[in-house]
């Protein structure tokens, strides 16, 4: 079973950066994508990120529920806009292009669609890099690159510890749902979705279970060698700033300059093709 949303050793330029650049990078990245709304820049975002996914040597299938689930997101998002706020767009734009009435308030209005495909790419926008920040980075560098960008050592060791543990806690999932199907309980879609539930419970429990002792051991293993008692540490991960490491900062910072130029043009956040 292929692991979600854990870290993949690849030999790429991406793998090499440090995991203090691929945070500065995600970071400023997610600001110019959240600043506009501003079409060719998210479009252009989108495809510069899934162009860096493919040098990045990852793999469609390694990503693919994640993928598949943010979509999923994606998509209650967009009807939760819809219903509740039929012609945001129209409000934002300041004019209305019916296209077809459908029932009460409901139409599809050309200002609504242009605002919820906006929308829709300022998620896409972040989501290759998202998947890159956290499948490209070894969770001790990127506890490293926390502490050096100012951040308790403490709270990067735990945020470690939780991206490491997720392939463990899928692991122990599978062996759990293959351990519970042995003996008999029914977990596939042939039965009843409320039967599926209540069996679901057969691997949830002695999951939790496990998880709970692991960090028992856990615990008790960083107290008894003094975890936490200096104020500052050492990291084996980190490493030192290449030519790289600022070439991609500087990347992510003209991408944040160029979303700030846009916004300026443009009078505001929004790109206003009905005027």
């Amino acid at each position: 079973m292929s692991a979600t949303l854990s870290y993949i050793e690849k030999n790429s330029f991406i793998h090499r950066m440090t995991g203090t650049t691929k945070l500065l990078f995600f970071l400023i990245w997610s600001i110019a994508a959240m600043m506009t709304y501003d079409t060719r820049v998210l479009v252009g975002m989108f495809v510069t990120g899934v162009i860096l996914f493919v040098l990045s040597g990852l793999k469609w299938r390694e990503v693919r529920f994640a993928v598949l689930f943010m979509a999923a997101l994606i998509a209650i998002n967009l009807i939760g806009i819809y219903l509740f706020s039929p012609e945001q767009g129209v409000r934002i734009y300041g004019t209305r292009h019916e296209l077809v009435h459908l029932f009460w308030r409901y139409s599809i209005v050309a200002e609504q669609l242009f605002y919820m495909f906006n929308f829709m790419m300022k998620y896409l926008a972040v989501i290759p890099i998202a998947l890159l920040f956290i499948m490209a980075t070894n969770p001790s560098e990127f506890a490293a690159s926390l502490n050096k960008i100012g951040v308790s050592y403490r709270v990067g060791y735990a945020v470690a510890i939780a991206l490491r543990y997720i392939p463990d806690v899928q692991r122990d999932y599978h062996e759990i749902s293959q351990a519970q199907q042995a003996r008999g309980v029914d977990l596939s879609r042939k039965d009843k979705t409320f039967e599926r539930l209540k069996n679901s419970a057969a691997i949830l429990f002695p999951l939790v279970l496990s998880s709970l002792q692991r960090i028992e051991v856990i615990s008790n293993a960083m107290e008894l060698r003094g975890f936490g008692k200096q104020k500052k540490r050492t990291w084996i991960m980190e490493k030192p700033f290449v030519a790289r490491d600022y070439a991609a900062v500087a990347f992510a910072v003209l991408a944040l300059g160029i979303s700030v130029g846009f916004m300026i043009h443009n009078g505001g956040r929004y790109f206003n093709p009905f005027v």
